[in-house]
């Protein structure tokens, strides 16, 4: 039995999915091996999982998204580094109820990939994804040494708001390290930078945005496309429209645009790092999921892409999950033969987040009988 699932937000990590899981199936099955690789989709939780998948985790001291320092953590292994934008510019580290939509950086996450480039990585899958920041990664872009600038030859100030005063934009002095090292941008949406589909429209709101916040990011943004065009040439307005600029508060575009990046489905690559092609082929049942089976998941998320891999391979998937709001079709396309929910047991949801652990062991004993006893 391999587990391979993600995180339930807001009730479990990735690893503690796995750790419930297999005591729920060895509670039906004491004799069953169980192999736990939790997975991620290049959002939070992407460096957990590549500790636990046997990563070296290194903490570094970095701005966070409001200019205050935090701590932030990436992983290392064999010269590969995986970055997650969101332990240096995530909503997470936002105090409760504080927003800054048009003033938050990403300047944090530019210093987690020097960080990597000074550990020695050749190779660094930046996952985006779970963001504060609306600044099209011009704040990473300065963290590594590209330069924003206004009428005055002032750097513009932080956030995407300033950037509507960019008057300039040199990005000769960047990292010249980042020429020999393969980024991989690593995300779940491939929105464009602007646009009725771009960043500030779709995901300005949940950072706190106001409907004239979205419109002036959108402007703002749109303005540091066109002047990094004159900058660079037309590949910046290419790039502006590449999926994957809008990821994470249109830092994929700063990727894309300054940091040479490929653009991937973010589980694709997390599943290649953490070696989940070997562990597959030690499986007879796969078991994924995530804390809500929607929609969503069905466009990139972690369970879509652990189903994709095992069906190619003719392994059976069956997921675990808080809530389900998938029909049985729709999973079945999928390659998900069977979703477990949560709320089959404890129908209050609010008692499931708050007692997902015993409830998920429960769930799991369920899922052991059915396919093992």
């Amino acid at each position: 039995m391999l587990i391979a699932a993600d995180k339930f937000k807001g009730s479990l990590t990735a690893v503690q999915v796995a750790e419930r899981v297999t005591a729920g199936l060895h509670r039906a099955a004491p004799e069953v091996t169980v192999e736990a690789l939790p997975v991620a989709d290049g959002g939070d939780g992407t460096v957990a999982a590549a500790v636990a998948g046997g990563f070296e985790r290194r903490d570094v001291t970095v701005t966070g998204p409001l200019g205050d320092e935090v701590t932030a953590a990436y992983a290392l292994k064999d010269g590969t580094a995986v970055v997650e934008m969101a332990e240096a510019s995530g909503l997470q580290l936002l105090p409760e109820g504080v927003f800054a939509p048009l003033t938050s950086t990403t300047y944090g996450s530019g210093e987690l990939i020097r960080a990597a480039l000074d550990a020695g990585a050749g190779t660094i899958v930046f996952g985006v994804g779970g963001s504060a920041t609306t600044d099209g990664g011009a704040g990473m872009l300065a963290a590594l040494g590209a330069r924003f600038l206004d009428t005055d030859g002032e750097p513009v100030g932080p956030g995407g708001g300033p950037l509507k005063e960019l008057a300039t934009a040199d990005l000769s002095g960047l990292d010249p390290r980042l020429k020999d090292v393969e980024i991989v941008l690593a995300s779940d949406v491939d929105n464009p930078l602007t646009g009725p589909k771009g960043a500030p429209a779709v995901y300005g709101p949940q950072k706190g945005a106001s409907p004239e916040d979205v419109a002036e990011l959108d402007a703002a943004l749109a303005h540091f496309a066109a002047v990094l065009e004159k900058s660079i040439g037309p590949k910046a307005a290419e790039y502006a429209q590449s999926p994957g600029a809008g990821a994470a508060g249109g830092i994929g575009y700063g990727a894309l645009v300054g940091l040479g990046a490929g653009f991937r489905p973010g589980i694709e690559v997390m599943l290649d790092v953490l070696g989940f092609a070997p562990a597959l082929e030690r499986a007879t049942l796969v078991i994924t999921g995530e804390g809500s089976l929607d929609e969503q998941t069905l466009h990139g998320k972690a369970p879509a892409g652990v189903a994709s891999a095992a069906r190619a391979a003719g392994v059976d998937v069956v997921a675990v999950c808080g809530r389900l709001a998938l029909p049985p079709e729709a999973l079945g396309k999928a390659g998900i033969r069977r979703a477990y929910a949560l709320t089959d047991i404890e129908p209050d949801v609010a008692r499931c987040i708050a007692e997902a652990g015993p409830i998920l062991e429960r769930l799991a004993e369920s899922l052991g009988r059915d396919y093992l006893a």
